[in-house]
């Protein structure tokens, strides 16, 4: 059987047997979001809602909506899936102005109606699909309108949360009555948070309530959204053509390390000297590739706030644009080391004036570009210097 309809059939054999005991709760003096009386706010932190279209969603008997309309003037809509549920609030409350309860599914429901400046659920959202109910709020709701979800933070024995968006099974408990198993979404404040935030909605706050009891092991969340503004429409883009583009530039970075002993140079496979460095990946900062390549090739330990960029030196290779960023790390960790699998390896320390021949051309621009007084030979590149406080080649000079 489905989850939602395990829980509906729950719900419905509970609602049954509470009209046959001819139980309705009372309206509450206070709106309340745990199952204990005196913990946690009231129904100000639904906001200014006199004369708004309030949603309850999971209404059960529908005390909670009649408190708000008749305390804090809303107009209030309590849609609820169980029919004997929604049997117990329309019989003891059909003639309330200003409540109307509905019976059915809350997302079918939100589809076919207009949007609500404000909903809540007590208890009831847990017992749906996240990926199901909040994209259905979503749209049931106008932008800026809150939603105040009260979820179990821990089972009733006082275990959980769930860190996996994963129902896992509950007993809901009637004096006399056998248990009704049911299956309940009972995550971590963080993984409601990433939910209702993927689905459009800003999470304000998430408080944790506890019984009055210390002893009492169950705890609730109580968590503070709102819905989103939309988004204007994207525009949209798409390749010129089903072939692979053909290659025609190289981004890469080059770091310069200077110590007591001299400039740090590798020697690559096939022959030449150069600094640690490489290709900038997708989506990556140039300081996070410095990091990343230092790491892979030398071992060596930076940070990316380690990190100054000097700027980029532009030419071109057989038709192919070549960007290479110069960097230049003030410190780091470790000494370096030749890393299996790398083309690069034999790390050196080199004094600047005794600085070896055979350097890679990339590593010797921006060498220059740091340090314009080297004589060293290399094809031209146009160099640009970021524009930011990077220390200036003659503060670094005062290192060597």
């Amino acid at each position: 059987m489905p989850v939602e309809d395990i829980n509906t059939h729950a719900w419905t054999v509970y609602g049954r047997r509470q009209l046959a005991r001819a139980y309705t709760p009372p309206i509450p003096d206070q709106m309340s979001w745990a199952p204990w009386e005196g913990v946690g706010p009231g129904a100000e932190i639904l906001g200014a809602i006199t004369g708004r279209r309030v949603l309850d969603i999971g209404s059960g008997a529908g005390h909670h909506a009649v408190h708000l309309v008749q305390t804090h003037g809303a107009y209030v809509t309590g849609i609820e899936q169980s029919p004997t549920q929604h049997e117990r609030a329309t019989s003891t409350h059909a003639d309330v102005q200003g409540v109307q309860f509905a019976q059915g599914d809350v997302a079918e429901y939100l589809a076919g109606t207009e949007p609500f400046d404000a909903a809540y659920a007590i208890g009831t959202l847990a017992f749906v699909d996240p990926h199901r109910a909040l994209p259905a709020l979503r749209d049931g709701l106008r932008p800026g309108a809150p939603l105040i979800l009260s979820l179990l933070h821990t089972d009733l024995h006082g275990r959980g949360p769930s860190t996996q968006v994963a129902p896992c099974e509950q007993m809901i408990l009637l004096r006399d009555d056998p248990p009704l198993p049911t299956q309940m979404w009972i995550l971590a404040p963080q993984l409601w948070e990433d939910l209702l935030t993927q689905y459009g909605f800003r999470v304000e706050a998430i408080d944790l309530l506890h019984h009055p009891d210390e002893n009492t092991p169950v705890i609730q969340q109580l968590i503070r959204a709102r819905r989103l503004p939309d988004q204007p429409a994207r525009v949209s883009s798409r390749p010129r053509s089903t072939r692979p583009p053909v290659a025609h530039a190289a981004v890469g970075v080059g770091a310069i390390l200077l110590s007591e002993q001299g400039i740090l140079l590798g020697r690559h496979r096939r022959g030449t000297l150069e600094l640690p460095g490489g290709t900038v990946e997708a989506g990556e900062s140039f300081e996070a590739a410095v990091v990343r390549e230092l790491g892979e090739e030398t071992n060596l330990i930076a940070r990316p706030g380690d990190i100054g960029l000097l700027g980029t030196l532009v030419d071109h290779v057989e038709g192919v644009l070549r960007v290479t960023v110069g960097a230049l790390v003030h410190a780091w960790q470790g000494q370096p080391a030749t890393q299996p699998d790398e083309n690069v390896g034999d790390w050196a320390w080199h004094r600047l004036d005794q600085l070896p021949d055979g350097l890679f051309v990339c590593s010797a621009q921006i060498l220059t570009a740091w340090r314009p007084d080297l004589p060293i030979d290399h094809t031209p590149a146009h160099f640009t210097p970021f524009a930011h406080d990077a220390p200036s080649a003659t503060t670094a000079a005062g290192l060597a």
